[in-house]
C-alpha cells in the first residue's frame, strides 16, 4: 500500500488558506475547527508547513470574529448562533445556516493542539496576537462554564453535558498552560465534571466513540479509566465496516446505525497508547479493510447497508488510518509487510 497517497488525499483537501475541508463531497465542503484539528495530526511531528499553515488559519479566523469572542467572555451565548462557531465557508467566514454549533469540545481541542504544536516545535504562534487569543478563549470557556455546560457535543446533536467535549477543555487548557494564564481552579473544576460522569459519556450515553479522545489524541485518563472506555467500545460500538457512534444513532439509519471508518483506526491507536501492541495489530486489517487504493476513506457504510455515504473522502478518517499504519510499522507489529 501507498502510504504517501494517503498525504496526497489530504493535500487536495487542504485549502489556500491553510485550513481543510472536511471533505470533497458537496454537503461537507465546509471547514470545521475539529476536523481540522484531527486532519492535522499526521503532521505534528513533520517538519512541513501543514500543522502550522493550518493553526495560522484558525487563528485568523478567530481574530476575524475577535469582536465576539469578546461579548462571550462578559456574557454566555443564549442562541447557538453566538456561540463561537463550528464550522466554517472555505474562505472561513460564518455561514448564516442554523447549526448546533455550541461545540466546547472544538474550543478544548484548537487549544489542546497549539499547546501540543509549540510543545513538538511548530510555530504555530506568531506574535502576541495569536497568545491574546489564546487567553481570549480561555476566558470564553470560562463564561461557558464549560465544566457544566450543555453542549453539542462531537456530533453536533442534543444539548447536555458531553464528558468528551469537557475532557477537551481540560486537555486543551492543560496544554496551554505554560503559554498564557490558566488558572488551576478552571482544570480542576473540569477534573471535578469528569470524576462524575466517566466513563459514561452523557445522561443519555453510557457508551459512545467521542470517548476514545480521552486515549488519542489528549491521554487525560488513568489506565484503568482507558481500559473501561477502549473495552466498551469494543464491545458495543464495533460493527463489520468500522464503529456506530452510539447506540440507536438515527444518522444514515436505514435499519441499522452507521458505520463509521475512523473507527477502527482510533481503537487502534488507542490499544497502541495503552501499550497492548497485540490488540493494536488486530484492527490493521480491519482498518485496511475501509482503505480503497486511491485512500479515499469515506466518513461510513450506511447502516443496514453495505454502501459508503457520500461523504468521501473524509479528512478526518484519512488523517488516523494514516496515522496508525504508520504507527504500527514503526512499531513493527507483526503484519504482512506487502500490507503496508
Amino acid at each position: 500500500m501507498n502510504m504517501e497517497m494517503a498525504i496526497q488525499v489530504l493535500d487536495k483537501m487542504r485549502l489556500p488558506n491553510g485550513a481543510y475541508t472536511a471533505s470533497l463531497s458537496d454537503d461537507y465542503r465546509y471547514v470545521w475547527i475539529r476536523d481540522v484539528v484531527y486532519t492535522v495530526l499526521p503532521f505534528l511531528h513533520d517538519r512541513s508547513e501543514r500543522y502550522e499553515k493550518a493553526y495560522h488559519a484558525l487563528f485568523d479566523l478567530f481574530k476575524d470574529y475577535e469582536w465576539k469572542i469578546d461579548i462571550h467572555t462578559e456574557k454566555k451565548p443564549v442562541y447557538l448562533f453566538e456561540y463561537i462557531h463550528s464550522r466554517y465557508s472555505t474562505d472561513l467566514k460564518e455561514i448564516d445556516v442554523e447549526w448546533g454549533h455550541a461545540q466546547n469540545d472544538a474550543i478544548g481541542a484548537f487549544l489542546w493542539g497549539v499547546g501540543e504544536g509549540v510543545k513538538h516545535g511548530q510555530k504555530v504562534i506568531r506574535d502576541e496576537s495569536d497568545l491574546r487569543i489564546v487567553q481570549k478563549l480561555i476566558s470564553y470557556l470560562e463564561c461557558l462554564q464549560y465544566w457544566q455546560a450543555k453542549d453539542n457535543g462531537m456530533w453536533e446533536e442534543n444539548m447536555e453535558v458531553h464528558a468528551s467535549s469537557v475532557g477537551a477543555c481540560v486537555a486543551g487548557l492543560k496544554a496551554v498552560s505554560m503559554l498564557v494564564d490558566v488558572k488551576e481552579d478552571l482544570i480542576r473544576k473540569g477534573e471535578e465534571t469528569l470524576r462524575f460522569l466517566l466513563p459514561r459519556e452523557s445522561e443519555t450515553k453510557e457508551v459512545d466513540l467521542a470517548l476514545l479522545s480521552f486515549i488519542f489524541p489528549y491521554r487525560l485518563v488513568d489506565r484503568q479509566t482507558a481500559l473501561m472506555i477502549v473495552q466498551q467500545v469494543s464491545s458495543r460500538l464495533e460493527r463489520e465496516r468500522g464503529c456506530i457512534r452510539y447506540e440507536h444513532d438515527q444518522y444514515y439509519n436505514e435499519g441499522k446505525e452507521a458505520e463509521w471508518c475512523f473507527g477502527f483506526p482510533w481503537l487502534g491507536l488507542c490499544y497502541s497508547e495503552l501499550g497492548m501492541n497485540d490488540k493494536a495489530d488486530e484492527y490493521v486489517e480491519k482498518t485496511l479493510r475501509n482503505i480503497p487504493d486511491n485512500w479515499e476513506v469515506p466518513e461510513l457504510y450506511i447502516g443496514g447497508k453495505n454502501v459508503a455515504n457520500g461523504n468521501t473522502p473524509l479528512a478526518w478518517a484519512v488523517a488516523l488510518s494514516y496515522l496508525f499504519l504508520k504507527r504500527v510499522r514503526s512499531n513493527q507489529i507483526a503484519v504482512p509487510s506487502e500490507n503496508l
